[in-house]
């Protein structure tokens, strides 16, 4: 799949050592088709890296799609400098008058926080609200899936005795849900996070099916009953080296933080790890773009 985005963006070079077909704003000028228009709120702090993910995620259909990053107004993060958020992004404000096919609203490292706490949800809030409108379905990941869910559908989440921190395996449900073509009945997921949603209030809530979980960290893939919701609460789109990275970083720290649970070869955080998640990823966001953007969004917005 061709992904647009501005000539100049960093990424792109990246994606485009890798084979990924990217194509610049110059030749999607003279393509007659109906590019599917998706925008993604980075909340991330490394902004950089999230685009390559995300960009590396959406890019395995044979749909054009045209990307916006947005990040918030209300806050603005110190690790990505000023001058690639200028130039790359955009806000709420110059966009709420558009009609996106798709939003992918990322993680953040706030889940520790009460949601009210967090310096821009109220600008989340809104962002959300706006999404049930002016977007075809919405794509949450992580601690974005958490707010979601508590947004949408009043799920809390609870505070972990430790951080679930490695890469674990998940069990499919509801296999003729098209969000699931091309899974096995298992996949392993990167999970990074302090805190998980109620179960209970999750199954009492008619409106959310779960399609994939674990006896031992619950529920990792749901969506909404009209499919405009869809919530993974880990993260597929990471690298091979992401979790490395993050563990390696905190302990330069003097971080408390142990071994990434199924990662290194023998625990060896020495051994390059195994990458043992890219399928699944590859097909949740490809059936995401494909059965719940693609086929469902109009050709014109009114």
């Amino acid at each position: 799949m061709p992904v647009k985005v501005q000539n100049n963006l960093p990424a792109k070079k990246v994606m485009e050592k890798e084979n990924i077909f990217m194509m610049d704003e110059t030749r999607s000028t003279v393509q007659d088709i109906r590019p599917l228009n998706i925008v993604i709120l980075n909340l991330m702090p490394l902004k950089e890296d999230t685009e390559i993910q995300l960009l590396r995620s959406l890019s395995n259909t044979p749909l054009q799609i045209d990307i916006i990053f947005m990040t918030t107004a209300s806050y603005i993060g110190k690790n990505t400098p000023a001058s690639h958020l200028n130039q790359f992004y955009k806000t709420f404000d110059e966009v709420r008058d558009r009609k996106f096919d798709g939003l992918v609203i990322t993680g953040a490292p706030v889940e520790q926080m009460e949601f009210e706490e967090v310096q821009y949800w109220e600008e989340l809030k809104e962002i959300m609200e706006w999404s049930k409108s002016n977007v075809t379905s919405t794509f949450h990941i992580c601690w974005g899936a958490q707010a979601g869910l508590y947004y949408h559908y009043g799920i809390h989440k609870h505070l972990l005795q430790e951080k679930v921190f490695g890469v674990y395996e998940f069990r499919v449900h509801h296999r003729k849900e098209p969000l699931l073509r091309g899974f096995d009945d298992v996949f392993m997921a990167p999970h990074s996070r302090y805190t998980y949603m109620d179960h209970e209030e999750i199954v009492n809530c008619e409106k959310l099916q779960v399609l994939a979980d674990s006896k031992e960290l619950g529920e990792c893939i749901l969506v909404s009953t009209d499919g405009k919701q869809i919530f993974v609460l880990g993260h597929l789109e990471y690298d091979r080296l992401t979790l490395d990275t993050e563990y390696k970083r905190d302990l330069e720290k003097n971080l408390p933080i142990k071994l990434p649970v199924n990662y290194y070869p023998d625990d060896d955080c020495s051994l390059r790890p195994l990458l043992r998640w890219r399928g699944a990823c590859n097909a949740v966001y490809s059936n995401w773009v494909n059965y719940y953007v693609y086929q469902e969004t109009p050709y014109e917005w009114e």
